[in-house]
């Protein structure tokens, strides 16, 4: 099989409708736009929603909710995900690219430290973000906070 020998499907190629040929083609005369209103007009174009005059659904359907635009989304890290990678790698500074280099977080990510376990070593965090109770169990063990 070669390029030049590829043909279609059978059927899938047709011709297309060529209007305001003349009556004899079956498609003169109004060119397929029937008879008056906007629509046989030049120049008509419809607005999108636009549902003949009746209410619109994006009109109908109740709107309800706000979206905070100055929201900052963080990604949460419980101290207990800590303590096991500080006891599988014995690092003692914890950064964005040690979070980064383990999967935990993306390089658009904010980062949250949360007090969830218990940090029996002392490390040194870093981080968008800390909870109260993450950072008193980091200073309790030792350890050391820095807000990025």
């Amino acid at each position: 099989m070669y390029l030049n020998s590829l043909k279609p499907a059978e059927g899938s190629i047709k011709n297309r409708k060529r209007i305001g040929r003349g009556t004899g083609s079956g498609r003169g005369g109004t060119s397929t736009r029937g008879h008056k209103g906007a629509k046989s007009r030049s120049g008509y174009s419809q607005k999108s929603g636009f549902e003949g005059g009746q209410m619109p659904l994006q009109r109908r359907v109740p709107k309800y909710g706000f979206k905070n635009i100055n929201r900052v989304e963080y990604k949460g890290i419980n101290l207990d995900t800590l303590e096991s990678l500080v006891a599988s790698t014995n690092e003692t500074v914890l950064n964005f690219d040690f979070f980064k280099a383990h999967g935990l977080v993306s390089k658009n990510d904010k980062v949250k430290i949360l007090g969830r376990g218990e940090l029996n070593k002392a490390v040194e965090v870093h981080a968008h973000a800390f909870s109260g109770s993450a950072t008193t169990s980091i200073e309790k063990a030792g350890g050391k906070t820095v807000a990025l």
